[in-house]
């Protein structure tokens, strides 16, 4: 039987958030002290990205030390500076030439809008690094991570393929599954640029309809689409992908992170990562657009023998369930609704 589980019960991992003083930004890091065998897959077409090469199969490092998700576009990669002072001044990382090398890799969502140019920084990104290894000795403060306007999902936002104005407030959300000693965690940023819908298909967040309710995506998306490349003047299809992609006013990811107890080598890493933007497909539409920089990470602790196949089936799970409460979770912010502020209609500031 599948239970729900805590943070807490993947030891080897610690947790923490931190935010920008004054700005709808921040950053989430996960440490690996001890190091964790790790893959990626990027699917987006909009990608803001660290160290993801390094973690191809075929490249040497096995392990890293910690991932950081994080705000303010390829400004906020200067997080994974601060994440990796922490980790060495911990002492964690590999020894090299008589210093310690920890191995970080990252990601970022666009969120620039709301963090009116205050990107997170290598401060945060070692804050944020700080208070996960400071919940390695306090296992509480990971089964009370903050959900929706916290860390990485400060500035995140949904429902972004219509009139701005039509968005919703988004953020960060995570959970975790048992199926017998195998335990799997999701954890993701959903800046994503089409809605999102539960398990039971019914949108919870996305673009709002002039009453207020979330309009179902495809018509939407694809009027939109035609009038970027109509207004591009596009040629043929090739360039009004390009015009569409080019012209959008604003860019969007999905960053998600699988925690495992489970001993996968770096191919089985980055596998399961390939199946869990099942996850993404399933909850959020449209997906993996131009305009998204989606990525999946997953990290295994090396404990409880499985098949990638049970990993990646469970993690997509808990993935689909962290999906729908990084948007139940947020709350709204600067007129732009949360889900618990339902119906809300938009307010045309152009009108």
């Amino acid at each position: 039987m599948i239970t729900t589980a805590l943070l807490s019960a993947l030891s080897q991992f610690g947790i923490g958030h931190a935010q920008v003083e004054g700005a709808l930004s921040g950053c989430t890091v996960v440490v690996a002290p001890q190091g964790a065998t790790c893959g990626v897959d990027v699917r987006g077409g909009a990608p803001a990205t660290r160290e993801t090469d390094l973690l191809k199969p075929e490249n040497m490092v096995q392990q890293v030390h910690a991932v950081t998700l994080s705000g303010g576009s390829a400004f906020g990669l200067a997080t994974a500076d601060g994440v990796m002072r922490a980790l060495a001044e911990a002492g964690h990382g590999f020894e090299l030439a008589g210093s310690v090398v920890p191995i970080v890799p990252a990601a970022c969502i666009f969120d620039l809008p709301l963090c009116a140019g205050h990107a997170p920084s290598a401060e945060t990104g070692y804050d944020a690094c700080t208070r996960a290894l400071a919940s390695l000795e306090n296992p509480r403060a990971k089964d009370e991570l903050a959900q929706g306007n916290a860390g990485v999902g400060m500035g995140a936002t949904v429902g972004k393929f219509a009139e701005p104005y039509r968005a919703m407030k988004s953020g960060f959300g995570w959970s975790c599954l048992q199926y017998g000693d195998l335990i799997c965690a999701g954890l993701v940023a959903v800046n994503a640029l089409g809605n999102v819908r539960n398990a039971e298909g019914a949108w919870v967040a996305g673009v709002r309809s002039d009453t207020g309710e979330v309009i179902s995506p495809l018509e939407t998306f694809l009027a939109g689409q035609a009038y970027l490349a109509a207004s591009a003047g596009a040629a043929d299809g090739a360039a009004a992908g390009g015009a569409a992609a080019g012209n959008a006013p604003t860019s969007n990811t999905t960053l998600g992170i699988v925690l495992t107890n489970a001993t996968l080598t770096k191919a089985q890493a980055t596998k399961v990562s390939s199946q869990v933007h099942d996850a993404y497909a399933r909850a959020i539409e449209p997906v993996h657009t131009l305009n998204d920089g989606d990525v999946v990470f997953t990290l295994a602790a090396g404990e409880v023998c499985a098949t990638p196949d049970a990993v990646a089936a469970l993690a997509s799970q808990a993935m689909q369930e962290a999906i729908v409460n990084a948007v139940t979770h947020a709350q709204g912010v600067f007129g732009i609704p949360g889900a618990t502020e339902l119906p809300c209609p938009p307010v045309n500031p152009f009108a």
